[in-house]
């Protein structure tokens, strides 16, 4: 994703190496990311001669917290709607603009997530906008699959070129054809069709013809998450995974010691354990060796040692001695409270790092107050914020692609657009209800309100302004009633006013 600091080959050919080759170079890295987002966390430490044991506590140590991460600031992305930049493109605007009809086409409402969700995992991800059988439509690229380059990787939203492998390679299929992968490269004009046997085979790249795609630019836009001066872009995922490895570290070492430590143990001293011995019965069954006679002790035939008596210990039972200088004892367990400490405290460390309410993590959810769980959420509202600057730029452009491959030439043009994100606060509805209704005091329109009130959408708006205009003509023709009846009083003027301005 970063600038070559070398010359590149601007030809199709050239260009599909180019991107072929960042996937390459990438692809182990994701592979990482991916294995922690799905449980699949490097061991934590143990001896070398650890059995089977250790390593079944060392697999279930695993207490993935990576979802969690990538899940929190994603829940609380979601796009409402689209408010055109021109008052002249949608003198309505409680009317669905043509950007919004594209999202609804596209299902954009179900696969919004996945995008967000590849951005936050891998750093970035990429959507590509084309016509698909006379429809312009939007849909998801991972970065798995996905490269672009930029002239200015920092600063540049409009990619020079892009890539993404829409089918790997084979090496045992039986076809030559199918052996090879085969990718989609975009340039600012054209689509071509790319080859190859392996991502890292470059002089294996085939390029077929271009054929226009119909736009003016690249049609594929990048979602980054967080991004510096350098072009880099950084995820959620791979600054948290020596976190992760600690709290698992943590939790395996809290159940090797709960495991082998945490109860106490009983001794004995001055008492020899009782010794198996043969029976008439095991004799005469023909168990015994020959030469046995009853009551001799049971040998093992291993170790040439008697075998003792299972001693049967349980919460009913005690012991007891014939012996007066036998001694009973117990070695108290192993604590456990320094391992829970310890692990409560990497949670915090890592809510802290990640700006992630301490008590997503923790579950300590009891006696906390409004003010108090709204506090808590502040700094992972600052962090959904900056989120939504970038994704919404992103969505900006995808609007202006399709425009372009419609033919609208206002979406096109529109710079000034912007989205709605859905407001994901748990808040009162009294409380938002009493800070509209003092908003409608300070001189706002209702109707200009009515957005505001929580999770209420644009088709429900729309309801609502319909209802709006069938009560005002009632009230018109309950006017025009009174006084075509001449009892039009000045109350009844007073009265029908007030509810027009209601």
């Amino acid at each position: 994703m970063t600038q070559p600091d070398f010359v590149v080959d601007t030809s199709a050919r050239g260009l599909a190496q180019l991107l072929l080759k960042i996937i390459s170079e990438d692809r182990p890295r994701f592979d990482v990311i991916d294995r922690y987002v799905f449980g699949d966390h490097d061991n934590p430490y143990m001896p070398a001669g650890a059995d089977e044991e250790y390593r079944l506590l060392a697999k279930r140590a695993v207490t993935n917290l990576i979802p969690l991460l990538i899940g929190t600031p994603a829940q609380a992305l979601f796009v409402d709607s689209f408010r055109r930049g021109s008052q002249d493109a949608s003198k309505d605007d409680l009317v669905a603009p043509p950007e919004w009809n594209h999202w609804q086409a596209s299902r954009l409402d179900a696969r919004q997530g996945p995008i967000y969700d590849g951005a936050l995992k891998y750093g970035h991800s990429f959507t590509l906008t084309e016509q698909v059988k006379g429809r312009v439509l939007t849909k998801g690229l991972s970065a798995y699959n996905t490269a672009a380059v930029y002239e200015d990787p920092a600063n540049d939203i409009d990619p020079y070129a892009a890539l993404t492998i829409v089918r790997e390679a084979k090496p045992d299929a039986k076809t030559p054809a199918a052996r090879r992968g085969l990718a989609r490269l975009w340039d600012g004009i054209y689509e071509y069709r790319v080859t190859f046997l392996s991502p890292s085979d470059l002089e294996s790249v085939s390029v077929g013809e271009g054929v226009p795609h119909g736009g003016e630019e690249c049609p594929v836009t990048r979602f980054a998450a967080s991004m510096d001066l350098e072009g880099r872009t950084t995820g959620l995922v791979e600054p948290n995974i020596a976190n992760q490895d600690r709290i698992n570290q943590t939790m395996f070492d809290l159940l090797v010691a709960q495991t082998y430590g945490s109860f106490k143990i009983r001794t004995v001293t001055g008492m020899a354990p009782p010794m198996k011995r043969w029976t008439q019965a095991a004799i005469e069954d023909g168990q015994a060796p020959e030469g046995t006679e009853a009551g001799d002790p049971v040998i093992d035939p291993e170790t040439g040692r008697p075998v003792p008596e299972p001693v049967n210990l349980n919460a009913r039972r005690f012991f007891f001695a014939a012996d007066k200088d036998t001694k009973f004892d117990t070695l108290d367990g192993t604590s456990l409270e320094g391992y829970i400490k310890s692990l409560d405290m990497s949670l915090r460390h890592i809510a802290v790092i990640t700006q992630t309410p301490p008590h997503y993590l923790l579950g300590e959810i009891a006696n906390l107050s409004a003010e108090a769980l709204q506090a808590a959420e502040t700094a992972l509202l600052r962090k959904v914020e900056t989120f939504r600057k970038s994704f919404g730029e992103s969505w900006e452009r995808v609007f202006r692609i399709a425009g372009v491959l419609s033919g609208d030439s206002a979406a096109a043009a529109d710079y000034a657009g912007e989205v709605v994100w859905r407001d994901t606060q748990m808040r009162s509805l009294s409380r938002i209800a009493d800070g509209l209704v003092k908003l409608k005091d300070l001189g706002i329109p209702g109707v200009g309100l009515w957005g505001r009130v929580p999770e209420a959408t644009r088709t429900e708006i729309q309801e609502w302004m319909r209802l709006r205009e069938e009560e005002l003509a009632r009230l018109k023709a309950d006017r025009a009633e009174l006084i075509a009846a001449g009892a039009y009083s000045a109350q009844d003027q007073v009265r029908i006013d007030r509810e027009v301005v209601e």
